[in-house]
């Protein structure tokens, strides 16, 4: 995945988060706010490993 889609996908499952948190789906909000930390951590471990 290049950098350009992590982005994508990072920013697509915050959006998605906020707008089920507003929802009121809690649980269904948590698990993508957990997916986008995890993927935007992943991003930013390649890039200081290079």
């Amino acid at each position: 995945m290049n950098e350009f889609k992590k982005d994508v996908l990072v920013g697509t499952l915050f959006v998605a988060g906020i707008l089920n948190f507003l929802s009121g789906l809690f649980v269904i909000s948590t698990v993508l706010f957990a997916a986008t930390s995890m993927f935007s951590n992943i991003s930013l471990d390649t890039q200081a490993s290079r």
